[in-house]
């Protein structure tokens, strides 16, 4: 019977993290930005 290679498991799920954590990261940044340019400040 075939060795499990959990050091690849591993690997896949720290790829996953790092995906998921970028994702958010960008989804953030993008969010401040974006509500910032759709409400522009009225003058007085």
């Amino acid at each position: 019977m075939a060795k499990p290679n959990y050091s690849y498991e591993k690997r896949q799920k720290e790829i996953a993290k790092k995906k998921k954590k970028e994702a958010k990261r960008l989804r953030k940044q993008g969010g401040t930005d974006s509500s910032e340019q759709e409400t522009p400040k009225q003058p007085e």
